[in-house]
């Protein structure tokens, strides 16, 4: 099989097993089960966009689950408030077919604050990426550890001191 191929199913496996990417703090079992859900569902979508040449990046879903885990934690400034209002209502809406309240609906995004977003996105692609790719190469090691402890159990030693 092609390199590319393998990047690409390697992609789709990722889209339905890479971690959901929280804030430190101990938030992240506190995520709905919808959320979750969204996440995955637009994970695939976004991984269709990137088999078709576009780069990939994390999803507003994503970045409403690490932003959500992120207010239960710490203090955000109004920027990243902002930010928060803007994708948790695009989110909700799309997922729970709701609406956000009017009091609190973000309709647009300054360009500095978009720009922000977009980094966030690509910041927990990223991770979760990298994530992935750490706990291959730690079953990779793992096996190779358990393949020479067989190799070394069946052959006996020549030669013992």
């Amino acid at each position: 099989m092609s390199k590319k191929f393998n990047s690409m199913m390697d992609d789709l496996v990722g889209t339905l097993t890479d971690p959901i990417i929280v804030y430190p703090g101990g938030w992240g079992d506190s995520l709905p089960e919808w959320l979750k859900n969204a996440i995955t569902l637009e994970r695939l979508t976004e991984n269709m966009k990137t088999s078709k040449g576009e780069q990939p990046t994390g999803t507003d879903a994503e970045v409403c689950a690490y932003l959500n885990t992120a207010t239960l934690t710490v203090p955000i400034d109004s920027d990243w408030s902002q930010i928060y209002l803007y994708v948790a209502g695009k989110t909700y809406t799309r997922w729970r077919k709701g609406e956000m309240p009017k009091d609190i609906k973000i309709d647009s995004l300054t360009e500095q604050q978009m720009a922000d977003l977009n980094r966030l996105k690509e910041w927990l692609y990223l991770r979760r990426t990298t994530a992935r790719q750490e706990l291959e190469r730690a079953e990779r090691r793992q096996q190779k550890a358990e393949e020479v402890a067989k190799n070394k159990a069946e052959r006996p030693a020549l030669f013992e001191f």
